[in-house]
């Protein structure tokens, strides 16, 4: 038990005697309650609950975490209960044992299911005590540096959850030297071969540039002591990964990637950091667009630095942090610094409710996720590390994913905003709201009371609140709708068969819900419109009667279309109908009703199997706008241009879009108009033919054209 002496020395230099043999006696605990148990390589199983305690003493965790970490598996493992650990150990020790434990005694479906209920859990369990996490991280630490008896697939996919969730959250907790080295072996367990060739290579490279390397740090030594600075400066290594990333990005082979090594400048306060910034980009020519300021603006995990790029000797690009002995403890230790200085620093405290917000924030978005590949998604979404930093029209800061668009940025600052938003000014200029943020960038949303999420937003936004959010709210009001519709459906069919929808008895619907397994009528009518049932069909269920069931609807069986019914009601694409076409409509299943031209090129080809097709007609009090597309052929005269978009403005028009294509001497004008109807088109087609320079003028029904 070399290792559990090893670690009772470990926690002597800080605990109080009385843990100290706390400790003792849940290494004894965890060692009767895993006798005879063997890890994968044939080891003692206790010697991993006691490494995995031994990785968190340089954190100098307190008593409980130690204990916890030596108990982690006993639930799970051995046949010891909660309350046993509870009864010996204290409560605390006990919850946060069983944040640790997965959830075996529970089916799932699927591995992606167990896997995303464990990942639920965990961080339940974490946003109450974040000690949880780093005992997790500690012991999947352990299992990696010991992955070498699994099989290679089992190896794999452990690899590939590490690099995906485990090292995001140790980065985005600050743990920087357990970040780096979860991904190295990460990498080094998904492609072994090219790990092994970049660790032979950095191995030649470390001993080819040892001279140049002192010779830099000699030359930072002495330009900062002539500032009469009081510093602490070493090299450190790039890690494998980071390396195989930078050659992955730039396409570079290893020979070129020339800062494999960086240098950390510790000083004693924040004026220093810049006058030790100051020195060195004196004594190194800077590389323009290298240098970040982190002490102004803290990364989310709250670190904090000046990073800068130099033009070193012989070409050689040297990266340099500089920092305070403070802020280099908690970019070493991250959300642990809590307990490895208990000096109530602000910065300290500052991290731990930027942690407890973030944790907050990921719990609130991951709710919104029903089934488990989508929770996994938005987990690893909000785990995406690079960021980029903006600024509110009140001048607050706010950190968003690198890629985060104006959408993003309009759900972090509030749900209702996200919903609501219809416009973005970016440095007081209106910008489109996929608009990628920029570090610096001053962000302003414009909403209105009756907008709401495009499903369009989907294809661009970066974070897992945004996505989440836009999903939930499109499920709820698509379901709303689609039930409308779905009922309207279901009362033609039984005014067809005879019946009023009145005298439908309850005892009819119950019956039919029991037989379907269908919770409440709601879901049978959104299924109707979602053409998920036939509308016939339902009705006949409903009339208890043991009459056939019609193949079609009856063609008296006419629906109106109001163009308000949303989502429930969509409008084809490859036709573009507006009011006064003559119209079609088909229920597709899981889209719901879709309705096409008549002259529809699509519907010629032919009908697909599972459509229902319905006749449809336009309601006479149809209001609101919609698109249409125009083909201009014009002359080429300059402000033709102008003259055509003043005539369609005359119309009582509105231009949506608008391109072109020069044909020769003539040029094409391709315009998407918003009208109100067929005689609204014609009346705009009639004000831009009496423009002179245009030659032909007709409507485009196909979107793609």
């Amino acid at each position: 038990m070399a290792d559990a002496d090893l670690l009772i020395e470990e926690v002597s230099a800080y605990l109080k005697p009385q843990d100290v043999e706390y400790v003792r006696q849940a290494v004894e605990f965890s060692r009767t309650a895993h006798e005879g148990q063997l890890r994968q390589s044939g080891v003692p199983y206790v010697t991993h609950p006691i490494a995995v305690a031994r990785i968190l003493t340089p954190l100098h965790m307190d008593v409980q975490a130690i204990v916890a970490a030596l108990l982690h598996d006993v639930i799970e493992d051995t046949d010891i209960t909660t309350e046993q650990v509870a009864g010996q150990f204290g409560k605390p020790v006990a919850d946060l044992v069983d944040g640790l434990s997965k959830l075996d005694k529970l089916q799932f479906e699927t591995r992606e299911d167990a896997q995303a209920e464990n990942f639920r859990k965990m961080l339940l369990a974490m946003a109450r005590d974040v000690r949880v996490i780093l005992i997790k991280l500690a012991d999947r630490l352990h299992n990696m540096r010991t992955l070498e008896s699994m099989s290679r697939e089992k190896c794999e996919r452990i690899a590939r959850e590490t690099m995906d969730i485990y090292a995001p959250i140790a980065n985005r907790l600050g743990l920087h030297d357990l970040f780096h080295e979860l991904e190295d072996l990460s990498f080094k367990h998904l492609h072994p071969n090219r790990y092994n060739v970049l660790s032979k290579a950095l191995k030649v490279a470390r001993g080819n540039r040892r001279e140049v390397v002192n010779k830099i740090l000699d030359s930072i030594n002495r330009r900062l002591h002539e500032q009469r600075l009081n510093t602490d400066v070493s090299g450190r290594e790039k890690n494998i990964y980071s390396i195989y990333k930078k050659m992955q990005s730039k396409s570079l082979a290893f020979a070129e990637v020339l800062d494999i090594y960086g240098f950390r400048v510790l000083v004693e306060d924040v004026d220093s950091c810049y006058i030790a910034l100051g020195a060195l980009h004196g004594l190194y020519k800077p590389i323009p667009g290298k240098f970040k300021d982190y002490i102004a603006i803290p990364k989310a995990n709250g670190y904090q630095s000046l990073h800068t790029t130099l033009f070193g000797p012989f070409g050689t690009p040297i990266e340099i942090q500089i920092r305070t002995q403070e802020m280099h403890r908690i970019a070493d230790a991250g959300v642990a610094s809590h307990w490895l200085y208990k000096s109530g620093h602000n910065s300290i405290n500052d991290l731990h409710k930027k942690t407890h917000q973030w944790l907050q924030e990921l719990l609130e978005s991951l709710s919104q996720s029903t089934d488990s590949s989508e929770f996994l998604e938005h987990l690893k979404i909000d785990l995406f590390p690079d960021e980029v930093y903006v600024f509110t029209p009140k001048g607050k800061i706010m950190s968003l994913p690198r890629g985060a668009t104006a959408v993003d940025f309009a759900y972090n600052v509030h749900t209702d905003v996200g919903n609501r938003c219809i416009a973005v000014k970016i440095n007081q200029e209106l910008a489109p709201l996929r608009t990628e943020l920029r570090n610096g960038d001053r962000v302003e949303i414009v909403t209105a009371p009756h907008a709401k999420p495009n499903p369009a937003w989907l294809s661009y936004v970066t974070t897992s609140k945004a996505r989440s959010h836009i999903r939930h709210f499109l499920k709820t009001m698509q379901s709303g709708e689609s039930a409308q519709l779905g009922e309207r459906l279901l009362n033609q069919a039984l005014h067809t068969l005879g019946v009023k929808p009145s005298e439908i008895q309850e005892g009819c619907w119950n019956k039919l819900l029991r037989e379907t397994g269908v919770k409440t009528q709601q879901e049978i009518l959104a299924d109707i419109g979602l053409g998920r049932r036939l509308n016939m069909v339902v009705a006949r269920q409903l009339v208890c009667n043991g009459e056939a069931i019609p193949k079609e609807t009856p063609a008296n069986s006419v629906i109106t279309i109001q163009g308000t019914e949303g989502m429930a009601v969509q409008f084809a694409k490859c036709c573009r109908p507006i009011p006064g076409d003559p119209i079609i409509g088909i229920i597709k299943s899981g889209q719901g009703l879709v309705v096409h031209t008549h002259d529809c090129n699509t519907l010629r080809r032919g009908r697909s199997s599972g459509e229902q097709w319905l006749d449809v007609v336009w309601d006479e009090n149809i209001s609101r706008p919609f698109d249409v597309g125009i083909k201009l052929i014009v002359s080429n005269q300059r402000g033709v241009l102008a003259k055509v978009a003043a005539a369609i403005a005359e119309a009582e028009s509105n231009i949506e879009n608008v391109n072109f294509s020069n044909e020769g001497q003539y040029t094409a004008l391709h315009f998407t108009l918003e009208v109100n109807n067929r005689l609204h088109l014609a009346n705009v087609m009639r004000s831009v033919r009496k423009i002179p320079e245009v030659i032909r003028i007709i409507r485009v029904k196909s979107s793609a054209t």
